[in-house]
């Protein structure tokens, strides 16, 4: 039945929204009178959703997830509860995912099968989760873990964009002083450019550049916008994404950092696989697609191509120099010991608090830094300034 979004008065003259069920606007109307209130207007509850909900994002998907395990889990049929996330207060996204699902379940696919065509955005190893949980009875748990895994991977993304929101914003201020000084400070003194031949060098720099900053402000602004729009669309693609990462990961301090937590997330996505009964050469295959630097992806790729050849998966990472000395004993103690997966989920905590440790060293060097290249920049302009004013003072008299 069609869902509507209504505003209306009550008899104390409070406005009231929300949602109803009814089989046309005329009947919705109907309803809301049998209240007692008054329509101020009726809408499609698609149309609203679609205002109120904006793009997918992934936070609502996870949670649509975790919804739909905790159903299962609490003995919950799998067709009713994709039914009942079909009717659910979510992303109209979702919403309509849901519905095809449960289309799809009532003529007979599997959920797996179905969940794979949604049309969601689901990392590949979901999909193989909902697999093994069919086949081992288990669906809930799989779920459940697969929803704590991109839970996982989404609270790693918003720690790192939420660590360089203070040094983004420190070094735009900075660029932003610079550029002041530029347009407005230094072209005051473009008079003394007269003297050019008698200025020090530092002080002619200043203020030609000062001078053509101001005169050409437009073109400038323009450049550094398209620059901007031209960094942002590379960094959209996933080439250029994981190029620029593989860049970084080179780099001294933080460098180390991007290996840890990438690390991390591979060990965490295997130990979830295992967990729920993936065969380890598949979930390698999973674990190594989810990496995000093109050297990690080769390097465990390597790792899968020696275990299929008979090697230990403990051997294999320290052959090709994969994790720690910590890592390879915690692996090789799984394996003994037929608990690989809660081992990688404990070598996941290990990188992951790591990682952490590493990001906070790496935020107490780049704000000095930033701070001390910002200051040296605005330093040099007014020393420049300086200067040029203390020669034209010296040839006047």
């Amino acid at each position: 039945m069609p869902r509507f979004h209504y505003q209306a008065l009550n008899t104390d003259g409070v406005s009231l929204e929300g949602m109803l069920r009814a089989d046309s606007e005329r009947e919705a109307a109907r309803q809301l009178e049998r209240r007692g209130l008054s329509v101020i207007e009726i809408r499609s509850g698609d149309a609203g959703a679609n205002r109120r909900h904006g793009r997918l994002r992934h936070a609502d998907v996870i949670l649509a997830l975790q919804e739909l395990a905790t159903m299962l889990t609490s003995g919950v049929s799998i067709a009713d509860a994709v039914g009942s996330q079909a009717l659910g207060a979510h992303h109209p996204r979702i919403v309509a995912a849901f519905s095809g699902m449960s289309r799809d379940l009532q003529r007979g696919q599997a959920f797996s099968a179905t969940l794979a065509k949604c049309g969601l955005p689901l990392p590949e190893y979901v999909i193989q989760l909902a697999r093994a949980g069919e086949l081992t009875g288990e669906l809930g748990r799989a779920l459940r873990d697969a929803s704590s895994q991109m839970e996982y991977e989404q609270q790693l993304r918003n720690e790192m964009r939420n660590a360089l929101i203070y040094p983004a914003v420190l070094v735009i201020a900075g660029i932003a002083a610079v550029a002041i000084m530029f347009i407005f400070v230094v072209p005051k003194f473009a008079s003394l450019l007269q003297h050019a031949k008698d200025l020090p060098l530092l002080a002619w720099l200043v203020l030609h550049v000062g001078t053509w900053t101001r005169e050409n402000f437009w073109l400038l602004a323009l450049l550094l916008a398209a620059g901007g729009a031209g960094a942002a669309w590379a960094l959209r693609k996933p080439e250029w994404r994981a190029s620029a990462l593989d860049a970084l990961s080179r780099w001294p301090v933080v460098g180390p950092w991007l290996v840890e937590a990438d690390t991390a997330r591979w060990a965490k996505v295997l130990g979830a696989l295992l967990g729920n009964k993936v065969p380890l050469m598949r979930g390698l295959e999973l674990a190594q697609a989810g990496l995000q630097l093109p050297q990690r992806r080769a390097r465990m790729g390597e790792v899968a191509r020696a275990v299929r050849g008979g090697a230990s998966l403990a051997d294999a990472l320290e052959d090709h120099d994969a994790l720690t000395a910590t890592g390879y004993n915690l692996v090789r103690v799984g394996e003994r010991s037929g608990k690989l997966a809660s081992m990688l989920d404990s070598l996941a905590r290990l990188y992951e608090e790591a990682g952490r440790n590493r990001m906070k060293r790496v935020l107490i060097l780049l704000e000095p830094i930033a701070i001390l290249v910002i200051g040296s920049m605005i330093g040099t302009i007014i020393l420049g300034v300086i200067l040029a004013i203390t020669s034209a003072n010296d040839l006047a008299v």
